[in-house]
């Protein structure tokens, strides 16, 4: 193969390559020339290079012209190399333009690059969201259980995205406030009666302070009655005051038992104290007798003592029966 064939080849598969990155950028380039957008020719070229998509950045650079929002190129760039929704966040700057809120561009891909939603953000500036509270229960000081079921209206605070807290806070705090209402009313009949005050003490409490919503209304969709919950408290005490009066008792009877059971053990030990005192008179007698300390006739005065004190003891445990004698 000649050297001009070499060449030849090399120049058409030169020409190929610009074809492919020149020739798709051309089309680009007029779209947006056309429509009043200016990006460069080579800036289209480039931006494969800089693994961004050129499609993308034109047509959202030609969105914002045509909506009258001057966009550099190099910001729709830089937002997307950031990892941004370039998208969403010209569609958001427009609605917010059509709505009359103040936002830029830099606040929008702040906003966008830290997670929420900013086109969802900018529509509930305009058309506020409704969110409904799970059913929060709260005591009334006369012990009666209430059931409240909430419906917050709020609107997003443009100002408050970057760094507010989101939904989860509102409604913890809607709930505390509903708790806190209901708790210090004296009876749950003036709630009943008055369900706007729940509303209106919650309301007067700011509860939107640091979040990213403006609460603009708090309406009391139901109120139901639930248990008694001071009854229930206080059976639930008499039960346990039953119980340590039952404990307490029986507490005692085993002490009774116990000192019952001691006595008798101190009537055995006595008793056995006195048998064996008994067995030692024989011995004693015995002794005396061997001493001349003890008589005859003195043993059989004492046997006759003996045996008339058993008879009078047997007449005492088996009296007779006067009409039967008769």
């Amino acid at each position: 193969m000649s050297l001009n064939a070499l060449l030849l080849i090399v120049l058409i598969i030169a020409a190929l390559v610009v074809f492919f990155f020149v020739g798709s950028a051309i089309s680009l380039w007029m779209q947006a020339l056309i429509s009043g957008a200016r990006v460069g020719l080579f800036n289209i070229v480039f931006m494969r290079f800089r693994k961004v998509p050129p499609k993308l950045i034109v047509e959202s650079k030609i969105m914002a012209v045509k909506a009258g929002i001057d966009i550099t190129t190099d910001a729709l760039e830089s937002h997307f190399l950031a990892g941004g929704n370039v998208l969403r966040v010209v569609q958001a700057l427009i609605a917010a333009d059509k709505a009359n809120i103040p936002l830029v561009f830099k606040r929008a891909a702040a906003i966008d690059l830290a997670g929420r939603n900013v086109l969802e953000a900018v529509q509930m500036s305009v058309n506020p969201k409704v969110i409904e509270t799970p059913r929060v229960a709260a005591v009334a000081k006369d012990g009666i259980q209430l059931m409240a079921l909430t419906r917050v209206t709020v609107r997003a605070n443009i100002d408050r995205l970057v760094g507010g807290a989101g939904e989860e806070t509102v409604l913890a705090r809607v709930g505390e406030g509903i708790v806190t209402t209901i708790g210090s009313a004296t009876s749950h009949k003036q709630v009943l009666e008055n369900p706007d005050s729940i509303s209106k003490r919650v309301l007067e409490k700011g509860l939107d302070a640091g979040t990213a919503f403006e609460i603009l209304s708090i309406d009391i969709a139901d109120v139901d009655v639930g248990k008694n919950i001071g009854a229930e408290l206080e059976t639930d005490r008499a039960e346990a005051d039953k119980k340590i009066a039952q404990a307490k008792a029986e507490e005692r009877r085993a002490m009774a038992i116990a000192a019952e059971q001691e006595m008798k053990a101190k009537v055995q030990e006595m008793r056995a104290r006195v048998v064996g005192a008994e067995a030692e008179i024989p011995l004693a007698m015995a002794e005396a007798f061997k001493k001349g300390q003890l008589g005859v006739m003195d043993y059989y005065k004492m046997r006759n003592v003996m045996a008339d004190t058993q008879m009078r003891e047997s007449l005492s445990q088996n009296p007779k029966n006067p009409e039967k004698d008769k």
